[in-house]
Parts: C-alpha cells; sequence; structure tokens
C-alpha cells in the first residue's frame, strides 16, 4: 500500500515537471537584447512597412529666413509623393505643396499662384526653409530612419544604457559619425544625430510621444535641426494614418490661377 502511494506520487510529480517544463520561461533582460545585425534588420523592415502616411497637426519652422508657425496636413505615398497643405486662421487654405523627387508645385492660395518646375537642388530649402534632401523630407515627417547603407556594416560602437541601445558608425574614409539611441523595448528611434569628427554636431533629429501602428513606433513629436544652418522643424502631430488607401494627390485648380514655372 505504502509502495502504491510512493508510485502515485512521482507520477504526479513526473506530471508537475512535465508540465512546467513546457511552459515557456520569462525573456532575461539577455534574451531582450538584439545584436546589432538583427537590430538594424528589424529597424529598416518597420520602416519599410510604413508604405503610407498622413498625419495632421502643427508645423513649426524656423530659420535665419523666417519663423513660420501653422495647422498643416500631411500625406505621404512612399517611396516618391509628399503633399503639405497649410492652414491659416480658421481653417483658410494658405498653401499647397506637392514635391516628388523629379518635381514640385507649390500654390500659394492666398494670392491664386501657382509655382512648378523640377525639383533641383536648392528647391526644397527654398519651399520649406530647410536645407534637406527629399528622401530625409519623408523621413522626418514619418519620424523614421533610412537604414538601407547600414544593412551591411558593423556599427563602430554598440552598448545599452537603461532601456536603450547606442550605436555609431563611422563610414570608411569619413569624417563624420552617424548615432543613434533606440528603445530596447519598442525599437522605437528616439534620437539620430550626424556630426563631423570631433564632435561638431550637423544634424540633429529627436522624437518622442510614441504609438504603435501595426507594431511599428511612431512619434507625434518631431524635432530636427540642421545645426550647420541654424535651420528647425517642429512637428507635433494630432492624428496619424498609415497603410490607408490615399488616392490622387494633386493639386485641384481655380481656372483663373496664374502659373509661374519655376
Amino acid at each position: 500500500m505504502k509502495f502504491k502511494f510512493f508510485e502515485n506520487s512521482l507520477v504526479v510529480i513526473f506530471a508537475i515537471l512535465f508540465i512546467t517544463s513546457c511552459i515557456p520561461s520569462k525573456p532575461t533582460d539577455e534574451d531582450r537584447i538584439l545584436p546589432p545585425d538583427r537590430l538594424i534588420k528589424k529597424l529598416e523592415a518597420n520602416r519599410r512597412q510604413i508604405k503610407s502616411f498622413s498625419g495632421t497637426g502643427i508645423l513649426n519652422v524656423k530659420s535665419p529666413e523666417m519663423t513660420a508657425k501653422a495647422n498643416f496636413e500631411i500625406l505621404i505615398k512612399k517611396p516618391d509623393s509628399i503633399k503639405v497643405s497649410i492652414f491659416g486662421p480658421f481653417g483658410i487654405g494658405a498653401a499647397q505643396i506637392l514635391v516628388t523627387p523629379s518635381s514640385f508645385k507649390f500654390y500659394d492660395e492666398l494670392n491664386n499662384v501657382m509655382y512648378q518646375g523640377v525639383n533641383r537642388e536648392g528647391i526644397i530649402e527654398k519651399i520649406f526653409k530647410i536645407d534637406i534632401s527629399f528622401d530625409d523630407l519623408i523621413d522626418v515627417f514619418t519620424g523614421s530612419v533610412n537604414l538601407t547603407d547600414k544593412l551591411k556594416e558593423e556599427p563602430n560602437k554598440f552598448e545599452t544604457e537603461g532601456n536603450s541601445y547606442l550605436l555609431s558608425y563611422i563610414p570608411t574614409k569619413s569624417d563624420k559619425v552617424y548615432i543613434y539611441k533606440v528603445n530596447i523595448d519598442d525599437l522605437a528611434i528616439t534620437n539620430y544625430r550626424i556630426a563631423k569628427l570631433p564632435d561638431e554636431i550637423l544634424f540633429d533629429s529627436k522624437y518622442s510621444n510614441f504609438s504603435l501602428f501595426e507594431e511599428v513606433a511612431i512619434p507625434y513629436l518631431v524635432n530636427f535641426k540642421n545645426k550647420s544652418s541654424n535651420q528647425t522643424i517642429d512637428i507635433e502631430y494630432r492624428n496619424i494614418k498609415v497603410n490607408t488607401n490615399i488616392q490622387n494627390l494633386e493639386i485641384l485648380l481655380p481656372q483663373d490661377v496664374v502659373i509661374f514655372e519655376w
């Protein structure tokens, strides 16, 4: 009888051990930390997952030429179309801007004048008052960073600090360092900086107030600084949508509009 009880007890113990062994263990801190190659691939995959982007909010531009703050709406169809609508007081349309890698249109609604032409060097700076490339403009408005050229590179520095990854890259034969700060938990890029060695900051982007869209962290607050030109863009989104079906991005014009080739 005692042997029977002992035998049954062993069966219960082995059953418990088997069940508990099948339950996945909680991830340790080491399990949470991705190696740099996997981290960069995941970040770039997140960026590419966003095919279209729309948002409304407040746009604040500061440069030596001007300081302006306005409500705006942006529509982006990757990889080649950006449309920005600027609104004055009481929601009155002030301007519409449509930019592609090859062309631009700037419609001054208040004066009913359209400026259009080839997207040559310097055009984006004339329109947005900040010296930035077309691709970087998309990344700034979507709160992302293009890491395509980092997919096959090893970082010169990779470490964790608190709840963040810190990575830096110095390309061969370059006098610049590219620095990234990324949240460990949601892989949100919170800071992207380009500096000229040894420590002259050229560009500095800060991202905050994130929400997850299709498991991709997107910021509602963006601060981009071109320090070498003393230019700043601050974006405060109120509403964001991603991967919706954005139709025609053309600017609708009245018949009496005056058009200038620029």
